[in-house]
């Protein structure tokens, strides 16, 4: 077996010592172009990586983001999450693709309880904190202890101003879907989200639907109001339960689009055609929402654009070793495709 390439041997064959190796290898501006010229042919003639794990020693960073996801469902992992809902890896993509450039790398997790996610951050040494969606006040608590960089991603407390925030105007949003409803002649339009009571991002939805209904004098029924999980299979069940029960409504605004196509499948299967009885607007503009038949009406909230927002907020401060608390807003856009129509019937 070769022999492991170490700092020590590449001092021998540089001829000189292992401290300037170290200097070498963390850009310290303490050896000459020409001694750093010498050591790095050594290094590249011998194949040798540095470890991360021996620089994060000497300069006290990982080079590692940690990025936090919801799991909202008991069932739910960050792999889950993933796999089901194409919106976290959009978001995560860009998020890394912006970090990368920089020469960092990012460390996936669920949020823990109490105590359990404090230790996590501490245990891998992470530079700094990015969470996406809402948490317990401790949580933030225990963040904020720690004063570590930290961008927050969809959240609306008041503790927000203590971090970094990127947020969509979710209510606004919401608003130009139902308007969009209103304008091809629609006034039984219902409204599909999350738990709007314990989600500020879901009530945020329902206001801007609710908003819009209201200027056009029309009425708002319990009936018409529907929540459900934030997955495609909760779409689905929502979408049979409309077959089985039948549904008084000509149009929906739904907050998110993957609840939009498991609602669009059962429909469709069960005979009520998109969008000749019903026409839907959902809402994120994940890719998926333009590979159906017929495409998703939605709005846009540049998702990417959130994740390279925050990536960059985060960048900034661990660069500059500084604590600021910029709060971004990306504006929403309404994107029409074909599961909207005017009204017919």
């Amino acid at each position: 077996m070769a022999k492991k390439t170490n700092i020590a041997e590449i001092a021998r064959l540089a001829g000189v010592s292992t401290a300037t190796v170290s200097y070498v290898i963390n850009d310290v501006n303490k050896v000459s172009e020409k001694t750093k010229e010498h050591v790095r042919q050594i290094m590249a003639e011998l194949d040798y990586i540095p470890s991360i794990n021996a620089r994060s020693l000497s300069n006290g960073q990982t080079k590692l983001i940690g990025v936090t996801l919801p799991l909202i469902a008991p069932s739910d992992t960050t792999g889950t999450l993933l796999e089901t809902n194409p919106f976290f890896s959009e978001y995560l993509g860009e998020i890394h693709k912006v970090i990368a450039s920089y020469g960092y790398d990012i460390l996936l997790s669920g949020i823990q309880v109490k105590g359990k996610y404090k230790n996590w951050i501490k245990s891998r040494g992470l530079d700094g904190i990015i969470l996406l969606g809402s948490y317990p006040t401790d949580i933030y608590e225990e963040v904020k202890d720690l004063n570590i960089p930290t961008v927050l991603t969809d959240v609306y407390e008041s503790y927000a101003n203590d971090f970094h925030s990127v947020n969509t105007d979710d209510a606004e949003g919401s608003y130009l879907a139902t308007k969009h409803l209103i304008g091809l002649g629609h006034k039984k339009i219902g409204f599909v989200g999350g738990s709007i009571k314990e989600s500020p991002i879901h009530n945020n939805r329902y206001v801007g639907y609710g908003k819009a209904m209201l200027e056009a004098n029309l009425k708002i029924n319990n009936d018409c109001v529907f929540e459900t999980l934030t997955t495609f299979e909760g779409g689905l069940k929502l979408g049979e339960q409309f077959i089985k029960e039948g549904l008084d409504l000509t149009a929906l605004v739904v907050d998110a689009d993957i609840v939009a196509l498991g609602i669009m499948k059962a429909c469709q299967d069960g005979g009520i055609k998109i969008p000749d009885r019903l026409s839907i607007v959902g809402f994120d503009d994940i890719q998926a929402a333009s590979f159906t038949s017929p495409g998703l009406t939605t709005i846009r909230q540049f998702i990417s654009k959130k994740g390279e927002i925050a990536a960059n907020l985060i960048m900034k401060d661990i660069l500059a070793n500084t604590r600021s608390t910029d709060s971004k807003v990306v504006k929403s856009k309404l994107i029409v495709r074909g599961s909207t129509q005017k009204l017919t019937i």
